[in-house]
């Protein structure tokens, strides 16, 4: 009996060993991962836009709007500062920006506004409808707030960082740098 309990603490002991020498994400982790809801939504790339067509990459998934003035700019600007640094260091990430702004974001004004960052990030766009269905199945919040300039959509702005088997693994919270998303796409590419 002894025998046992001695062995199983130390098979014990060897897991937590062998797990605290796994590198840590610095965005909260799903934990166990679970499968990335799939959609499809047109593209800004002029094709149809499933998640799943993306397999084998890591993959970014954001949710914003082209006439966001500040907060969206800076998270496509965080993660055009990752991508450069990965694709040097041999690690591939695509970004993919659904719109929550529909009535303004086409497919045509999404594929230039992304250009300006990065000609690699690809947008979704679609009905009203099926753009909530997707922001519900990722627990995304947006909402129409009146401005005087019409109006602007405020929405959750944590990115969804998706592994090459297309399982959700991470969420990075608004505000992080660059080096922080290298760091994490590094770690979900390896083998």
């Amino acid at each position: 009996m002894r025998r046992s309990v001695a062995l199983l603490l130390l098979v014990l002991a060897a897991s937590a060993a062998g797990a605290a020498d796994a590198p840590a994400l610095k965005a909260g982790v799903f934990d166990p991962p679970r499968a990335a809801p799939d959609f499809s939504l047109r593209g800004s790339d002029g094709g149809e836009l499933r998640l799943s067509r993306h397999r084998g990459k890591v993959v970014a998934l954001a949710f914003g709007f082209t006439s966001c003035p500040d907060v969206c700019p800076v998270t496509l600007a965080t993660l055009t500062e990752a991508r450069k640094k990965l694709v040097a260091a041999g690690t591939d990430l695509q970004v993919v920006y659904l719109t929550v702004d529909p009535e303004r974001d086409d497919a045509e004004r999404m594929r230039s506004y992304l250009a300006s960052f990065d000609p690699s990030f690809v947008g979704g766009t679609g009905a009203p409808e099926q753009l909530e269905a997707v922001r519900k199945e990722y627990g995304i919040l947006a909402e129409k707030v009146k401005t005087a300039a019409g109006y602007a959509v405020a929405h959750s702005s944590s990115i969804f960082l998706i592994d090459r088997e297309g399982r959700l693994r991470a969420l990075m919270p608004y505000g992080h740098p660059a080096d922080d998303f290298v760091h994490d796409v590094q770690i979900l590419s390896a083998p």
